[in-house]
């Protein structure tokens, strides 16, 4: 039987009518092609944070405080995030009804819609950048038949009610979601489609533990109904956290070819002095979005708990993707097939390319030692370090970019100056934290210009970490992506497969961490960056070779040449400093070693005499070693290396 239905007040029949002039549909394939796109995170994690309480009603702030919603919005946009959600998620009859507002559900709506338009519109204006209005639909709060007393005609108007006045405001699609049932999803979905045939309809349900939804449906069920129902993009947000809906959406992806969304919890919450809070780090979240990309999602975004500072995170995982995919494929940033993408210059063989690449090439043990740019503009003390190194029979310098996000000369410059008044190869460390596609590419056709060989590529430290924590990070992509770039580079092609004329002819190092906490994490990545175009790495400093034995182990299937890592401690503040700040793992016996020193002098030569036995250590196991001149002290790094230098001449201190 029919149910009537509660509809602005009067009791009436549902009917399904369309008006006869409809705006065009635009496609969400026509807006966004087939790339990765990040949508924003949570609205009320951030709010509670800023101090209002949970009894508040969130979507009435669209009128009481619209500045405070237009400044959350407007921080997601600069973390990022391409489609934004109106602030109305609960923005429905019956949940307003609880406040006494039920009648005012159609001005809170357009209210959301003004506030996140006016902060799209700022970003285009700052920026020049695009973003989407996503009308939030969030489940009505009470239970349907035959579990409650409320009709599915019933709900079905209430849908439409909301989406009514999201729609006449002018969103650009509706993001039904976090739905409970899927009887519950299917209307607001009939809703939508009854209501704004125009809009695209993104359709979300939430899972428990073991991943079913709230009604016990399977995600494939889900999948199939709301396909055969119409959406335009399904998939599963809120839920316990992360793996929950990585299971949901791998299910979904089986039963399904529509695109898929994921925006899950930053985990769960957990009870600290009074207050619940989310503790997924925004490092997971990142994470997160690669294996949700990889698994077949499309859209990705963050629910509860989640803040921009996740976003931000998961903005740089999905740069990293699609630089990795346009340099992979020779494809343009709007999809197009490049007309010049199949004009391929080859580089020279490796060991053409540089010095190193030569010493690799043939199996030569090679030596570096690494010096880190001034803070000024003077570099004549590091320009005499090299000059005695290279008198020494050391095969090359490594520069480091702006270490620890300090500001010092850059690396480029002291890496060309080395190079002119001492003739010492060098090895350019290149970061992404600074630099947006554009600018990597720029710098790395002038660094091959002027002779500069062999780049080491790195993600870099982020900002928070150095001496200016308020500057910002670009990270357009991480350091597989510019492998990506520089090795499409070595082939005489841009990012968008357009021909620079000539091979770059760099020897591409990378960076390997054995002692991370998170080793199968630092395994994979490692896997994808020699994949990617890797030639060869070096270590992070190491001091426990069972550490390095063991990751040499586990990279044996996909080996490039490893250089080891060494670091000559100075103190024991040094050695702690290196196992609390960096994260570096100092064994307890090399702590107690440095501990027993009674003067400066005694512990510089105690740290230069185990650097010497890592070294004896390491070198059967790898192709090289790194050695690092702390606080400038040249010296220092010849003493380590002494015994494998071609020159038997001591240096004098």
């Amino acid at each position: 039987m029919l149910r009537t239905a509660l509809r602005f007040g009067k009791r009436t029949t549902v009917t399904r009518k369309r008006d006869s002039i409809m705006p065009k549909m635009t496609t969400l394939k026509e807006i966004f092609g087939d790339r990765p796109v990040l949508c924003d995170g949570a609205m009320g994690t951030v709010l509670y944070a800023r101090g209002v309480f949970i009894n508040r009603c969130y979507d009435e702030l669209n009128l009481s405080d619209p500045a405070l919603i237009l400044a959350i919005h407007e921080e997601y946009l600069q973390s990022g995030a391409e489609i934004l959600e109106t602030n109305t998620f609960g923005a429905n009859r019956f949940r307003l009804a609880r406040h006494g507002l039920a009648n005012r559900t159609a001005e809170i709506n357009e209210a959301g819609v003004k506030i996140a338009r006016q902060a799209a519109e700022h970003l285009k204006e700052k920026q020049a950048g695009d973003a989407w209005i996503a009308g939030s639909v969030g489940p009505l709060g009470v239970h349907l038949e035959p579990l409650g007393k409320t009709g599915l005609d019933e709900a079905r108007a209430a849908f439409a009610e909301q989406i009514a006045a999201l729609a006449a405001a002018g969103v650009d699609m509706l993001m039904i979601e976090t739905m409970p049932a899927l009887n519950e999803a299917r209307e607001a979905l009939l809703a939508a489609k009854d209501t704004a045939p125009h809009l695209p309809v993104f359709v979300m349900v939430t899972v428990d533990d073991d991943g079913n939804c709230l009604d016990g449906a399977s995600p494939e069920q889900a999948a199939e109904l709301l396909t055969e129902c119409g959406a335009d993009v399904i998939g599963c947000n809120c839920s316990t956290g992360t793996a929950t809906v990585l299971t949901a959406i791998e299910a979904m992806r089986s039963a399904t070819s529509l695109p898929l969304v994921a925006m899950p919890n930053a985990g769960m919450p957990r009870a600290v002095e009074g207050r619940n809070i989310y503790l997924c780090s925004p490092e997971y979240m990142a994470s997160f979005a690669r294996k949700a990309i990889k698994a077949g999602a499309q859209y990705v975004g963050g629910c509860c708990g989640t803040t921009p500072n996740h976003i931000r995170a998961m903005k740089s995982s999905i740069r990293a993707i699609d630089a990795q995919t346009r340099v992979s494929s020779g494809v343009e940033v709007h999809g197009k097939e490049s007309s010049s993408a199949t004009i391929e210059i080859p580089p020279a063989p490796l060991g053409e390319r540089s010095k190193i690449g030569a010493l690799i090439a043939e199996g030569t043990f090679v030596t570096l030692v690494e010096i880190v740019p001034p803070r000024g503009i003077d570099c004549h003390k590091e320009i005499e370090g090299a000059r005695l190194l290279a008198s020494l029979g050391v095969h090359a310098i490594n520069v480091p970019d702006s270490p620890r996000a300090s500001a010092r000369m850059s690396a480029q410059s002291l890496c060309i100056q080395i190079q002119q008044h001492t003739g010492i190869e060098t090895v350019l460390h290149y970061t992404c934290r600074d630099r947006n596609v554009l600018s990597i590419q720029s710098d790395l056709l002038g660094a091959s210009s002027i002779g500069l060989r062999n780049i080491l590529c790195l993600t870099g430290d982020p900002p928070k970490l150095g001496n200016y924590p308020d500057a910002t990070a670009v990270f357009d992509v991480d350091a597989i992506g510019l492998v990506n770039i520089v090795r499409r580079l070595n082939h005489g092609l841009d990012i968008g497969g357009n021909s620079i004329g000539a091979s770059t002819n760099f020897t591409i190092g990378v960076a390997a961490n054995p002692g991370v906490p998170d080793i199968e994490q630092e395994l994979r990545r490692f896997a994808w960056k020699v994949e990617a175009g890797a030639e060869y790495a070096i270590t992070q400093p190491v001091f426990d070779m069972r550490l390095l034995e063991s990751f040499l182990r586990r990279i044996e299937e996909f080996r490039i040449p490893v250089i080891a890592g060494i670091w000559p401690l100075m103190s024991l503040r040094n050695a702690e400093f290196m196992r609390n700040d960096l994260r570096v793992s100092v064994p307890e016996e090399v702590m107690q070693r440095m501990a027993q020193t009674k003067s400066p002098e005694a512990a510089r030569a105690e740290g230069v005499a185990i650097a010497q036995e890592m070294l004896a250590e390491a070198q059967p196991m790898v192709q090289g070693v790194q050695v690092s001149a702390p606080s400038g002290r040249y010296a220092l790094a010849a003493d380590v290396i002494a015994s494998i230098l071609p020159e038997a001449t001591q240096p004098s201190r």
